[in-house]
């Protein structure tokens, strides 16, 4: 669905035994900035669902995130995949306008609760951003008292110019960044041998269909 969806089709998907929300997707959550705030004021206010159990997940549109901390602080998680201006330029194009000192000054401001973090997303590309000097722009860029990364194996898809990590790699990666004080997590990927992953369900219509609708 290439759409932006309204306030009202969002909280109706919302029924029994939902118990965390986290806005996500083939697409950027903030560029639909109005609808996600209508629908999060909706959940927060009429189905009384806690901010500590609703996430937004962007990749990092400094002036909306600003904006939501300000209305409605819910949990933040920004797919960060690189740590220096260089490389995040190539695989996070809105850095070129945001870039990562302004990033870094909105995290900072963004407004947490008790025992909240900020999570940062990295899906790890072999030879590109799982280096050694990767490993040292991440521990210069996280404030480890205010965030945790999330290290995510890559889905491969028709054409896709990246290899992903070695599970090996992904936990000694890890771990170098545990010993210096961040949390960090390796999370595993579900639905790739039937290419229903992230980033592989919009990736296979496009290869087999055209461009998804």
């Amino acid at each position: 669905i290439r759409a932006d969806l309204r306030a009202d089709p969002l909280p109706r998907e919302y029924r029994n035994e939902v118990t965390h929300i986290v806005y996500m997707g083939m697409g950027e959550p903030l560029a639909n900035e109005h609808g996600v705030h209508q629908s999060l004021a909706l959940l927060l206010d009429e189905f009384g669902f806690s901010r500590r159990r609703i996430t937004v997940s962007t990749s990092g549109m400094v002036p909306q995130i600003e904006r939501l901390g300000l209305r409605l602080p819910v949990n933040l998680a920004i797919s960060l995949h690189a740590a220096t201006d260089a490389l995040r330029d190539r695989l996070v194009p809105i850095n070129r306008k945001y870039p990562l000192a302004m990033l870094r000054n909105c995290l900072d401001a963004y407004p947490l609760g008790k025992q909240r973090h900020i999570t940062l997303e990295y899906v790890m590309l072999e030879g590109v951003n799982d280096r050694n000097r990767d490993v040292r722009a991440l521990l210069e860029f996280v404030h480890p008292g205010r965030e945790r990364i999330n290290l995510i194996q890559f889905n491969p898809y028709p054409g896709s110019p990246y290899s992903g990590s070695s599970k090996e790699h992904m936990n000694a990666f890890a771990q170098r960044l545990i010993s210096k004080g961040i949390r960090a997590t390796v999370r595993r990927s579900r639905g790739e041998d039937i290419m229903a992953a992230c980033g592989q369900l919009k990736a296979q219509l496009q290869h087999g269909e055209g461009m998804a609708r």
